[in-house]
């Protein structure tokens, strides 16, 4: 019984040696050739590499660009059509530069993919977006109905000082000459448009592109000035009547 069983575990001793025999022959022979393709292999990827990098700096330019342009949000095909080259490519550069700076990237209606750049500027307009609402200015009616909710009002201080309750509202003077400190520098950031045109911030935010956001400001304005907004400098300039 054991010279059966050392026979036949001597069968499959051989039986696993000549494999690993037969490859460490190959391996002996053709070393050189196997470095020598990969080296090859890794001198590929770093040309590769290096090639991309060559190109995207060709492509930042255009894509800097398209996010002044754009407030932040880009997608592949805006990309590709700018710089002529495919979506494949345009969506592996979009992919580094989210990774970079930490864009990020949502599903769009159509199925695609649309990238969310923040930058300062960008930044400015979500804050000014979501400022408090802006003190408006006082009514007659809300200084009224106030003291009569909290207690019973008192009839001498109603007849000796009626002016101290509802002070008098803004005369035209005192606007003209708010807006000529304001306009020292000839323009106007979004919360001093609101706070004149006694809105709130969020809507200028949301007119300001509007094709009627002139005619909208003259109509609210209390000198009947047209304003105009500036995508350069993110504030707003009176319009000039021609």
């Amino acid at each position: 019984m054991s010279e059966k069983l050392i026979e036949s575990n001597g069968k499959g001793f051989l039986v696993l040696l000549l494999p690993i025999s037969f490859l460490i022959i190959f391996l002996v022979a053709t070393w050189r050739i196997l470095l020598a393709i990969l080296m090859l292999a890794i001198g590929f990827q770093v040309w590769q590499q290096y090639q991309w990098q060559q190109w995207s700096g060709k492509v930042n330019p255009v894509f800097h660009e398209m996010i002044r342009e754009t407030q932040g949000k880009i997608t592949p095909m805006d990309l590709a059509i700018r710089g002529n080259f495919s979506g494949t490519t345009a969506k592996r550069y979009l992919d580094s530069k989210a990774n970079e700076f930490g864009a990020s990237v949502q599903n769009s209606q159509d199925g695609g993919e649309v990238y969310y750049f923040i930058n300062a500027s960008i930044l400015g307009d979500i804050l000014d977006s979501s400022e408090p609402t802006q003190e408006l200015a006082a009514q007659p009616v809300t200084k009224t109905a106030r003291p009569s909710l909290l207690a019973a009002p008192e009839p001498q201080s109603v007849e000796s000082e009626p002016e101290t309750e509802a002070p008098p509202p803004e005369t035209h003077k005192e606007v003209t000459r708010s807006l000529e400190q304001q306009l020292i520098f000839g323009s106007l950031i979004q919360s001093e448009l609101a706070k004149r045109l006694n809105v709130y911030s969020s809507t200028v935010y949301k007119r300001r592109n509007d094709p009627e956001f002139p005619e909208w400001c003259r109509n609210k304005d209390p000198d009947g000035i047209a304003w105009t907004y500036s995508e350069k400098t993110k504030e707003f300039f009176p319009l000039e009547e021609g």
